[in-house]
């Protein structure tokens, strides 16, 4: 049983048939009106396909005038390319500790990392669930600090009804394809601020405005653009948002009852008011179970399991540079350690579910660490 398999049918094949058929394969037509939907799904004002959530992360940053030293505040439980995007704008991405039970930023330690260097925070809604965005919207206005939102997991979640990618100045969504929806790769920056979205729309092709006959290079821009084939299939993928929303809060449902009772195992918690869009099924398992031994015990039974994601602090490249001590951020290293990632995707059938969970049950508990 795989980890996750996009849903894609003949729909998505028809897409990319009409794109080549119309020989307009760059950012056209089906870019412009990928960017309408999401931007009228999620309401906000304006949308940018990019080539990556990546690539949007960093031109978001670049747009709103992130500099060389300046310093982002980060969490450090994420996948890199959140800290990679904050680096190759020359700035100094600064690790802030999660909270366990929601693999999110924590808010109550956001003061004490701010500086007089800190242009931007930037929290990543874990998995699909926002995170905490009234407390962190609350601290960056006291500072005066503009929040973009690694939105990259979250499309279709809600902070006390409040859309993911409309909480801070920016957000950013990915479409890879592990995440809700996917166009093979791209990502996308949603914005309703209108300085913000002229900005953007210049850097993302080449710092370029088209004039009457050609175009006039206005900014040193990047080529962060996301083309009609990939915008055809998320276009494809959009008629399908609200099935893959429900079935995989269905089946999240489901994997929490069966695994209410598996000793070792902590089903994820989400907070009153806010609506997970389950990307991924993120279980925490109790200290004395050796997370890496269970992911080989899964795929003997052939299911498909993984880390959560990674702890920033404790890569190579992250671990060199910054040297941070695990102590600093407790819960981050946890879950480094701890958190493992369950088969979800809406073609799954429940009986395939209750499978995976007897599974983790005998898995867990032959992986107990001796004390």
């Amino acid at each position: 049983m795989r980890l996750n398999v996009p849903l894609t049918d003949s729909e998505e094949l028809a897409a990319i048939g009409e794109v080549l058929e119309s020989g307009f394969l760059t950012q056209g037509p089906k870019t412009a009106e990928f960017e309408r939907l999401i931007a009228d799904r999620i309401g906000s004002t304006s949308a940018f396909g990019t080539s990556s959530a990546t690539t949007g992360l960093h031109l978001a940053l670049h747009a709103i005038g992130v500099q060389p030293g300046d310093e982002v505040i980060v969490p450090d439980f994420s996948f890199p390319a959140t800290a990679n995007a904050v680096i190759q704008q020359g700035a100094i991405p600064v690790f802030v500790d999660i909270e366990l039970d929601t693999f999110n930023i924590d808010p109550s330690l956001l003061e004490r990392a701010i500086s007089p260097r800190t242009t931007a925070i930037m929290p990543v809604h874990a998995f699909g669930l926002t995170a905490n965005m009234s407390a962190i919207n609350e601290i960056a206005a006291r500072h005066g600090i503009p929040v973009i939102e690694d939105a990259a997991c979250a499309l279709g979640a809600t902070h006390r009804g409040r859309e993911a990618g409309t909480l801070g100045l920016a957000g950013v969504f990915s479409f890879h394809p592990r995440k809700i929806i996917t166009t093979a790769e791209g990502g996308l920056i949603s914005t309703s601020d209108p300085e913000l979205a002229a900005k953007i729309a210049v850097l993302r092709s080449h710092g370029a405005v088209r004039g009457s006959h050609f175009m006039s290079f206005i900014d040193a821009g990047f080529n962060y653009r996301l083309s009609d084939i990939h915008a055809a299939i998320g276009i494809a993928q959009m008629r399908k948002l609200d099935f893959i929303l429900e079935r995989r809060r269905s089946l999240a449902s489901i994997y929490d009852d069966l695994l209410s009772d598996v000793d070792g195992v902590i089903p994820p918690s989400v907070p009153e008011g806010d609506l997970h869009s389950y990307q991924s099924y993120v279980v925490l398992l109790e200290d004395d179970v050796d997370r890496d031994a269970v992911i080989d015990r899964m795929r003997e039974a052939d299911i498909e399991t993984t880390l959560g994601t990674y702890s920033m602090h404790l890569q190579p490249y992250f671990r060199s540079r910054f040297g941070i001590d695990d102590r600093e951020l407790p819960a981050a290293t946890r879950a480094q350690r701890s958190a493992l990632t369950l088969p979800l995707y809406p073609q799954l059938e429940n009986g395939q579910l209750e499978s995976v969970a007897a599974s983790m049950r005998q898995a867990v508990a032959g992986s107990r660490l001796r004390p």
